[in-house]
């Protein structure tokens, strides 16, 4: 009898063991960015760029989203009444790989939106890139500073996958209500902006 019931025992124990094998590993669907870099290059009157050039990243080795507190660089050094072209740069540090790439040849699937009190009170932003059917993207625009820009604000950074580019308001940067255009974040991180 004990050595039924040890048997009985073995082979549920063996049982347990072989259904967590058989379950499927959840996969993150988000990507991982481990880096975030703003970089802003003066432009002359013209619209032209000039050699003055600024870059803030975020950065955090587990990931932006996923790690408990990334490192993000205030942005200061932009001038009231001055304009300039932001480009954006993302990479996943734990795979070695550019995310800013992937988001090129995935353009019709991302788009960034800027937030934040630094849009509400001292910068606008217009996109200066689109994918193949005319939207925007955002890895590239323009931000223009307001002559009376001053004291301290956010820059609310948001990339945006999968979502319904063809909803009118998503042609706006700064779209407060950009979950209307379905799709999912891939990327939410404020960097603070002091003047």
């Amino acid at each position: 009898m004990k050595t039924y019931a040890s048997l009985l025992t073995l082979s549920g124990l063996l049982m347990l063991g072989a259904c967590d094998k058989e379950d499927p590993v959840q996969e993150l669907e988000q990507e991982v960015i481990t880096d975030v870099t703003l970089t802003f290059t003066e432009l002359d009157a013209n619209g032209n760029p000039t050699a003055t050039t600024l870059s803030f990243t975020a950065s955090d080795p587990e990931g932006v989203e996923l790690g408990g507190n990334p490192e993000i660089e205030t942005i200061s050094g932009l001038e009231a009444g001055k304009s300039y072209r932001l480009s954006l740069d993302l990479f996943n540090g734990i795979a070695n790989e550019s995310i800013t790439e992937e988001i090129e040849e995935e353009d019709a699937e991302h788009q960034f939106f800027f937030l934040g009190s630094a849009f509400d009170e001292a910068f606008s932003y217009v996109y200066e890139d689109e994918d193949a059917d005319g939207n925007p993207v955002g890895l590239l625009g323009t931000v223009a500073v307001a002559a009376n820009a001053s004291g301290n604000s956010v820059i609310r950074v948001i990339l945006r996958h999968d979502l319904d580019k063809s909803n009118a308001s998503a042609q706006n940067p700064n779209w407060a209500e950009y979950e209307q255009a379905g799709g999912e974040t891939d990327l939410d991180v404020s960097f603070p902006v002091q003047f």
